[in-house]
Parts: C-alpha cells; sequence; structure tokens
C-alpha cells in the first residue's frame, strides 16, 4: 500500500492507513505523505515507513515504486488530499498500473469523474471509492433484507446527515485542518453537500438499489464565513413509484455525525443509525419492534452482514471496522490480479458471498447527485432528471 495525504494534521489519511492494514492484509510500505517534503518524511517515521520511500510528491512515488520487483512495489494507490486533486492522481496511479482507492467526492466536476470512468474501465485495475458507511453490517444487513423483498414494495427513504461544528468557528478562525473545505476551488461547489450529502445519498442508493428518476434540490448557507452550503434537502422520484429524501446539514446544534437511514415499505419498515451502529430496527404493524444485533454467530443475520464482523457480539465495532470492511471487499478483487492468487477465506465458517464495494460508477453517480443538486438550486428549486447518474452516455 502507498498513501497520498495523512502528513501533518489530517484526519482521514491516518483512518485509511489503519483500516488497510486491520486484518493483515496490507502493509503501508510508502507514501507521498505531503507536498512539503520534510513533512512527508516526518509522516513516514510516524507509520513506520522507511524514510527512503517517503517521496517528495506523487509523481515520484509513482515513477520510483513502478522500478520496484512486484513483490516489492506497492499493490495500490490509496488517496486521501483535498477533492480537487482526486483526479488527476487517480488518473496518474491508473496508468501507472496501480489499484487506487480514492476518498469522496472523487472529482469535483463531471468531465474530471468522466475522465476516471473511462481510465479505471480501461486499465482493467481496481478502483474503490470510499463510502465507509457501505462496510458497517448492520447496513449490509439491511441491504440483504431490503434487496430480498423482507420490507415488501418499496414505498419511502429518508435518510439525514447532520452535523454542528461549524457554529463553533468564527471568520477569521484558522481551523487546525480542512481548511481547504471552504475553498470552492479545491473541495468542488458543494459544500455541505459534498462533504456529507453525498454519503447520504449513497447509503439510500447501497442499501435500497432503488435508481432515481428524477430530484429537486434546495441549499442554504448560514454561516457567515463560508462560501459553500452548509444546509440542504433533495426530494427524489424513485423507481417503482418510491420517493426518498436526503437532508445534510452541518449547523444543527448539538449532532456530531448523525447518520441515519428509515426504510419504508408495504410490509415493514427499518430504521439504522451510524451513532448506533450496532443494532438495526425492523417494524411492522402489530408486531413488536425487532432489533437486530451485530453478531457474527446470530442465524438471523445475512451471510454478508455475518462476514463482516470481526468481534463477537457484545463488542463494539464502528466506523474504522466499517472502513476495512470496504478495503476488505475491494482486496478480495484486487488479489485475482495476482499470477499466484488463491481464492481467500473471509471467516472460517462462512459460505463463500460476493463482497460489494462502491466503484468507479458510484463515484460518477455521487458527483453526478451534487452536479445535479446544484442546478435544481439554481433554478429555483426545480425537478432535474437523473436517468444519466449511471454514466451511461459517457
Amino acid at each position: 500500500m502507498a498513501l497520498i495525504g495523512g502528513g501533518g494534521a489530517g484526519f482521514i489519511g491516518k483512518v485509511h492507513a489503519i483500516a488497510a492494514t486491520m486484518d493483515g492484509q496490507a502493509t503501508l510500505v510508502a507514501g507521498a505523505f505531503s507536498s512539503n517534503p520534510e513533512r512527508s518524511r516526518d509522516a513516514a517515521s510516524a507509520f513506520g515507513v522507511a524514510p527512503e520511500r517517503a517521496y517528495g510528491s506523487a509523481g515520484e512515488l509513482f515513477s520510483r515504486e513502478s522500478t520496484l520487483p512486484p513483490d516489492e512495489r506497492a499493490e495500490f494507490v490509496a488517496i486521501a488530499t483535498p477533492n480537487d486533486t482526486h483526479a488527476s492522481l487517480a488518473v496518474a496511479a491508473l496508468k501507472a498500473g496501480f489499484h487506487v482507492v480514492c476518498d469522496k467526492p472523487m472529482a469535483i466536476n463531471l468531465s474530471q469523474a468522466a475522465e476516471m470512468v473511462k481510465c479505471a474501465e480501461a486499465s482493467g485495475r481496481v478502483f474503490a471509492l470510499m463510502h465507509n458507511y457501505s462496510g458497517y453490517p448492520l447496513v449490509r444487513q439491511a441491504r440483504t433484507m431490503i434487496q430480498g423483498g423482507e420490507l415488501g414494495k418499496l414505498l419511502g427513504v429518508r435518510v439525514q446527515y447532520l452535523q454542528g461544528w461549524m457554529h463553533g468557528r468564527q471568520p477569521g478562525d484558522t481551523p487546525a485542518r480542512g481548511a481547504w473545505k471552504s475553498d470552492p476551488s479545491r473541495n468542488g461547489p458543494g459544500g455541505s453537500l459534498g462533504d456529507v450529502g453525498t454519503h447520504a445519498y449513497h447509503l439510500l442508493r447501497f442499501i435500497t438499489d432503488a435508481k432515481p428518476l428524477e430530484l429537486l434540490c434546495q441549499l442554504q448557507s448560514h454561516a457567515p464565513f463560508h462560501e459553500l452550503d452548509d444546509y440542504g434537502h433533495a426530494l427524489l422520484r424513485l423507481e417503482g413509484g418510491a420517493s426518498g429524501m436526503v437532508t445534510f446539514s452541518q449547523v444543527t446544534h448539538g449532532r456530531l455525525n448523525d447518520l441515519s437511514i428509515d426504510v419504508d415499505g408495504d410490509r415493514a419498515s427499518l430504521r439504522w443509525r451510524q451513532e448506533r451502529p450496532n443494532q438495526l430496527e425492523v417494524r411492522a404493524l402489530g408486531q413488536p419492534t425487532r432489533i437486530y444485533e451485530r453478531d457474527p454467530n446470530s442465524p438471523l443475520l445475512s451471510d454478508l452482514a455475518r462476514s463482516s464482523c470481526r468481534l463477537p457480539a457484545g463488542h463494539p465495532e464502528a466506523f474504522l471496522e466499517a472502513f476495512a470492511n470496504v478495503y476488505r471487499s475491494a482486496f478480495a478483487d484486487m488479489a485475482q490480479h495476482r499470477a499466484s492468487y488463491i481464492a481467500p477465506t473471509i471467516a472460517p465458517t462462512m459460505p463463500s458471498v460476493v463482497l460489494p464495494y462502491p466503484s468507479v460508477r458510484d463515484g460518477y453517480e455521487g458527483v453526478a447527485f451534487i452536479t445535479r443538486c446544484l442546478e435544481s438550486h439554481n433554478d429555483n428549486a426545480t425537478w432535474k432528471p437523473t436517468t444519466d447518474f449511471d454514466g451511461s452516455r459517457l
């Protein structure tokens, strides 16, 4: 594994390093941890990376690692940098022969996203997009139940991702990290829409697999120092007649990382909340509420959910483990590119399961969601078509 980003006060790069190596399937061996060479070397020391493989730039990383023997070089690159750099770094990594794991949003506009799709699919390399909430065991349980018809016909979906941290900043503050998120040229045109709204939208798509037909969006900006949106709602018309609502905010007092999803069917409904990730609530009229617990040995959970667990029931698993599950799912595909590939056993007691992970096409859809939401908002919150979100017109 090679990591781009993660030096200094950055948060997400360190999470990538922990999650990717959690199960012993990857080792961090190289990186361009900062655009500052000295800071990159300091980060390498903290990560336990040899100083000669702490590179001063991504370009140097790609060229130098590519010359190493296959059993020594990094097989994949994790990109944990500001949004405006994702496209150029990912394309360069793919062209150099590396698999890619990229943070979201995948790009800052649709033309960049389209180039990434074409490059990834032409390269034959694995491209995973890090929507880590798809890795929670009970999110995967919800996906299995809904797509298996246990809730009946889909009626509606409500997803919200609420934070309140922007109330803690004042004009002129210099934040310890993430200052670029207030800069449209580096962050892209979507504020909370791109930062947390894309997570909420992907959760809806991952769990239900319901394709959007149209959307309507209204955005607001309340923080005086922030040029971009910090509050918004998107309404969705979904295939099959269902409706969806995605709410995202970074100015909701008292909310930390309150991501939740409610799904209504004509037979039952369910609710999952990221701040209580080890429980899934299922309700049906006239019946007691069922609460599914994260348990690798429970016969009530699907193979996919159980294979996503590491610890016995009662020991909490959360953000880092979900992150690691996306990596583990992508690793199963990466391994097939090795000449010595042997199909891995994820858990000795588990039957073979297909491990889903967000792909480059999901990344394109996320950028399309941002783009179409902005178009709707700027057109007085009118309905906009979304049938091209899958990139079928590329």
